[in-house]
């Protein structure tokens, strides 16, 4: 198993996050990216910059991902395409994303993009909450367990 990290978008202390497990599990991290990242030194931790450009670093991820191997990403149709390569995919705030709720994910991802398109709605994402850390620290220990069985 191999944690990739779509990490240009990903929240700091996410990524913290996952450095501490990569060390404490012995799991490979590998943090995507097209700009420049620091990373902290250890064996299980890699990154890849790739270059700017629509999709580059969703792209590469989908090249190197193996069925089983968990991707950290908000982009819903990264996850999408994740899930149907049998990995599992997880969003940065907790949710767990499957074959059961994508489709409606990507639904509404898709509405959400014609009315910010149209004007209709502005703005991002909010702040990550003290709530989703904890739900992607939970979510992550799950499936860091389920692993080792």
């Amino acid at each position: 198993m191999h944690i990739w990290v779509d990490a240009d978008a990903c929240p700091k202390i996410i990524k913290e996050m996952l450095y501490r497990a990569a060390n404490r599990a012995k799991i490979m991290v590998t943090l995507v990216s097209n700009h420049p990242l620091s990373t902290p030194p250890s064996p299980f931790i890699t990154r890849i910059q790739v270059t700017q450009g629509f999709d580059v670093a969703d792209n590469r991820i989908l090249e190197k991902l193996t069925a089983g191997d968990i991707v950290i990403t908000a982009d819903i149709p990264l996850a999408d395409a994740v899930i149907t390569k049998g990995g599992i995919a997880v969003n940065p705030r907790g949710e767990l994303y499957t074959e059961s709720n994508i489709k409606r994910r990507l639904a509404v991802r898709n509405l959400s993009s014609e009315l910010r398109d149209s004007g209709t709605i502005t703005g991002g994402p909010d702040k990550i909450s003290k709530q989703e850390i904890a739900d992607f620290a939970n979510v992550l220990d799950r499936l860091l367990a389920a692993a080792k069985k």
